[in-house]
């Protein structure tokens, strides 16, 4: 009895703490994931990078504008002779001045930084994907780490059950023994199979903690975060392998980042083969000069006026560097061709391996309810009797742990199918994005 006041005042106090914790739903815990996750914030820093190249890649196809300004000046002596003067002249602290401004604009067409700019493009793609694709996996890690803690819980909720009748049991035993209607050895038995109970009570305890503290990761939380977690993990028992592998070729995020390499590598071959054609350049400027000086016959020069000019250049021999370079870029582009092809395979792999599972986990699901059912009769029949001294603590203790198993069973097999089902939207591209066209964070 003792032992029972103790758990009712425990009770009461998790019960307190719990009433002061805020709950923490399955919608927040995403929306907490995806403002705070450090992998989400680096991928999106990332997919920035890729932008801001993309941007720079930008100004090879800009002309570049130079201007320069200059100006000089100088105090000599100066001694002249004229061809039609005798006597030298003699100047002293003759001043000269010089001013210099230039303009210059040059602008190289080349049509192999045309095609840089393309395959920059899709590098901006594939960083934007590569987001996604952190942000669909903290999504799932999440949904995981989450329903795990459910599950954790409700398994808590079952040894406590289980508990919760050792406890009558305990007591049933302890109040026949003192009457004398049972032997110590039930008695010691009973007091055996509560203190086992009671531990792993404890060590579930420990469990839920750690579930926790795995959320609470994937949040970017601190650890001793607490929330209420007030859930039941409902499943989706319509998914369809057929239309699960048609939106998993068409929003696959790594399966477009494949496609992209793919065309990364087939633009990087002719961004190298594009180097063997003319390279166009115009160049213009604009120039105007003063010259001031106190001796010589010219006092004042003044200059001012436009340039302009083209220039057409080809490469002709190169040592055959940019032979191997095409030659290494088609090696690359065969090679991304295996990836994408391989990728494809495993993608097929992962998706019937997902759906084996969840479809098992199903069945398994149907079949666990019912057996749960007789279960859960059983085993208030062997309570019943046992009160009634018609049936041994043995045979109640065996009905008791036949129960816990089964709601154990129970409750694995709808987490395993939860974990199935995340795992499956997330290979098809639908655990976070309705469409490809959806912005990276919404």
């Amino acid at each position: 009895m003792i032992k029972y006041c103790f758990l009712i005042l425990v009770s009461l106090v998790v019960s307190g703490k719990l009433y002061a914790q805020e709950e923490l739903t399955f919608e927040q815990a995403i929306m907490l994931g995806l403002e705070n996750n450090y992998d989400i914030k680096i991928a999106l820093q990332d997919k920035e990078l890729t932008e801001i190249d993309k941007k720079i890649g930008l100004g090879a196809l800009l002309p570049s504008v130079d201007a320069t300004y200059g100006r000089t000046s100088s105090t000599e002596d100066v001694e002249q002779q004229f061809v039609n003067e005798n006597q030298p002249r003699n100047i002293d602290n003759a001043k000269s001045t010089g001013e210099n401004f230039n303009l210059n604009a040059i602008y190289g067409f080349r049509y192999d930084a045309v095609v840089a700019m393309k395959r920059l493009g899709k590098l901006s793609e594939i960083g934007e994907l590569q987001a996604k694709v952190v942000i669909e996996n903290t999504v799932a890690a999440i949904s995981d780490a989450y329903y795990r803690l459910v599950l954790e819980l409700e398994r808590y909720e079952v040894l406590n059950e289980t508990l919760e009748l050792s406890q009558d049991r305990l007591d049933i035993a302890q109040a026949q023994y003192e009457l004398g209607g049972a032997s110590k050895t039930e008695f010691l038995a009973a007091q055996v199979d509560y203190n086992a109970d009671l531990s792993q009570v404890v060590s579930q305890e420990q469990v839920i903690q750690n579930a926790r503290i795995n959320l609470n990761e994937l949040m970017a939380m601190e650890s001793n975060t607490e929330f209420l977690i007030n859930d039941t993990i409902i499943v989706n028992d319509g998914l369809q392998l057929d239309a699960l592998m048609s939106q998993a070729f068409d929003q696959n995020k790594m399966l477009l980042i494949n496609q992209r390499q793919e065309n990364v590598a087939y633009l990087q071959l002719k961004e190298i083969q594009a180097q063997r054609l003319p390279v166009l350049t115009l160049d213009g400027s604009y120039r105007q000069t003063v010259s001031n000086s106190d001796a010589g016959f010219l006092i004042q020069n003044k200059r001012k006026g436009y340039n302009f000019g083209a220039t057409l250049g080809i490469n002709i021999f190169s040592g055959f560097t940019l032979n191997r370079r095409i030659q290494r870029a088609k090696v690359e582009q065969e090679a991304q061709a295996y990836v994408m092809d391989q990728y494809e395979v495993q993608l097929r792999s992962d998706l019937h391996r997902a759906y084996n599972v969840y479809d098992n986990s199903k069945r398994r699901l149907e079949i666990e309810r019912e057996n749960y059912k007789v279960v859960e009769e059983n085993t208030d029949i062997a309570f019943d009797r046992f009160k009634s001294g018609l049936t041994s603590y043995l045979e109640f203790r065996d009905a008791q742990v036949n129960r816990l198993e089964a709601e154990s069973r129970l409750i694995n097999a709808i987490f395993s199918i939860k974990v199935a089902e995340v795992e499956l939207l997330r290979l098809a591209g639908g655990i976070y994005y309705n469409s490809n066209d959806d912005e990276v964070i919404n």
